[in-house]
């Protein structure tokens, strides 16, 4: 079968690793596992095939269109397209969500504008992205898959730790607001609606990560699933985690022993969480309310505190264990302790459930070959 708008010859031009990045344009994806290139010239056009016959397509148009409106009224013509289309601002970039009802084919699309390239004036036109996520339409349990493919495109750098266009949309941030959070006198500004938009993401992925759970790719899913959490959470928390760092003396960190003193603070204040699971679902507490409420469990605890030191400067992961069912923080750090070999480096270890000093692990948790290494750049 031709995919629904365009078929050529694959010229490897398009980085493919954990994520995708187009060098030419600048965007970047994290497709569901399953996906694989199929069709497409690596460049400018790419056709993926994914799990259960779901099926994704993305084209850049360079000059072609005047505006995202104009490129979703041509896919609705083109498409003879019975769904609907709905306009919103992404960041600074004008974007569309298109509902896709046509030739026996379901899914949704979605328009965003690119980075302008460099050296082009106010008045050029920018690259707009097209793509599109579809399936039969008696498959409705690819919607997940739908969704979660569109809402890991990453248009520029500036969204790189941005919520997805997906759930930017269907979950308006709202005003900003100040709080105190959790444990301290420090307050922040918080956008009223960030956690239940966080706490949706999370649900939808862990929905998402629940097909893995008996596939040979369920380590790559997982890995993912934390990814995009890392990628929601970080803009929503800026403002508390750099008012934290600032009363912790980030400002100051002019050597490791200052850097693992942080480190120290940091990790004690998620260590005075309340400790929480939710095992009827994700099991994931979004990080805007594990900031603001004090609460939540190790995964919570270990990403929020990777992003406390990534803010301040502190190279920072979190490793995750099926077979113990908990998970830590990494720190490249200075100073002993236990530590955990990660692409070539040997990260600090950070036990964020249990009053310790970093790089103090027990014993029946310590075997490394339970552990994978979740990093987020």
């Amino acid at each position: 079968m031709k995919r629904i708008l365009f078929l050529m010859l694959f010229i490897p031009a398009f980085i493919f690793a954990e994520s995708f990045y187009s060098p030419t344009w600048g965007f970047k994806l994290n497709l569901p596992e399953g996906y694989e290139f199929s069709e497409g010239d690596g460049k400018n056009q790419f056709s993926f095939n994914g799990p259960g016959g779901a099926m994704f397509d993305m084209v850049v148009y360079n000059g072609t269109f005047n505006s995202v409106k104009e490129l979703a009224g041509n896919v609705t013509k083109k498409l003879k397209n019975k769904g609907d289309v709905d306009y919103f601002k992404y960041k600074d970039k004008q974007a569309a969500i298109i509902e896709l009802n046509f030739g026996g084919f379901s899914g949704w699309g979605l328009c965003v504008e690119l980075a302008a390239k460099d050296g082009a004036s106010a008045k050029d036109k920018r690259p707009l992205l097209l793509a599109l996520a579809y399936g039969q339409a008696d498959r409705k349990d690819l919607q997940l898959f739908h969704f979660s493919a569109l809402d890991s495109i990453v248009p520029s750098d500036e969204e790189q730790y941005y919520p997805g266009p997906v759930t930017e949309y269907s979950y308006p941030r709202g005003k900003r607001k100040q709080v105190t959070l959790a444990g301290s006198a420090v307050t922040a500004a918080i956008c009223e609606n960030d956690a239940t938009a966080a706490q949706a993401l999370i649900e939808r992925e862990f929905k998402v990560l629940i097909n893995y759970f008996n596939s040979p790719k369920l380590k790559e899913a997982w890995i993912r699933y934390y990814r995009l959490i890392f990628r929601d959470s970080v803009d929503r928390i800026t403002d508390a985690v750099t008012a934290l760092g600032r009363n912790w003396g980030a400002d100051a960190l002019k050597d490791g022993q200052a850097e693992r003193a942080f480190a120290g603070k940091a990790l004690a204040f998620v260590q005075g969480f309340n400790y929480e699971r939710d095992q009827q679902g994700a099991d994931f507490l979004n990080l805007v309310s594990a900031v603001t409420e004090g609460r939540g469990d190790c995964d919570s605890r270990a990403m929020l505190w990777a992003i406390l030191l990534a803010n301040a400067d502190i190279p920072a992961a979190m490793m995750i264990s099926q077979q113990y069912s908990h998970a830590m923080g990494l720190a490249d750090i200075d100073g002993t302790g236990a530590r955990f070999e990660l692409y070539g480096d040997k990260w600090l270890v950070a036990e964020t459930t249990a009053n310790v000093d970093i790089g103090l692990i027990a014993e029946d948790v310590s075997d490394p070959q339970y552990w994978i290494g979740v990093v987020f750049d």
